[in-house]
């Protein structure tokens, strides 16, 4: 399985990250999802999964930054487009990204639960992107966290793609 996401110079363009335009923020945290190719399921998957983490997060705040998460995408999609996270187009229920942890305590599904841009303090930071192709749809509903996603999937995983995101600071 193979994902592929465009990227300007080397960088996840400006419009998914912290140098959106305000149209496409909400409370100056860019919120328009990035287009997603996959190719290369395996015929046997019965859904995807995705998720984005900022690892290079880690020294400043202390764990890894949740973006974006998503389960039970139709294994058939070749591309997610631009903007799913809020319009849909390609069915998917999705999880509580970082800004709904205790220390931020946002509430609102329609931020807390959806792509949470890249917003990198301090340098260049890679956020990984990882795609799981599963030989189930997963028992989760809209809003589940990490840990959720991860147990669901164990022992069901038949492919992982990954691809990492520079966004710039």
């Amino acid at each position: 399985m193979e994902i592929k996401v465009p990227l300007t110079k080397g960088l996840l363009p400006d419009k998914y990250a912290k140098y959106a335009r305000p149209t496409d923020t909400v409370d100056g945290k860019p919120v328009v999802s990035f287009p997603i190719q996959v190719t290369g399921v395996p015929k046997d998957a019965k859904s995807l999964a995705l998720t984005l983490i900022d690892w290079d997060a880690v020294p400043v705040s202390g764990f890894p930054w949740i973006h974006w998460i998503a389960a039970n995408i139709s294994p058939d999609v070749l591309e997610i487009p631009e903007d799913n996270s809020r319009s849909l187009k390609v069915p998917m229920i999705q999880g509580r990204n970082s800004t709904a942890g205790g220390l931020v305590g946002n509430q609102d599904p329609k931020t807390a639960w959806r792509y949470n841009g890249p917003v990198p303090p301090d340098k260049v930071h890679n956020y990984h992107l990882s795609m799981f192709a599963l030989d189930t749809k997963l028992p989760l509903k809209d809003g589940f966290w990490l840990n959720e996603l991860q147990n669901a999937m164990r022992g069901h995983i038949l492919d992982t793609a990954e691809i990492i995101l520079p966004s710039q600071n």
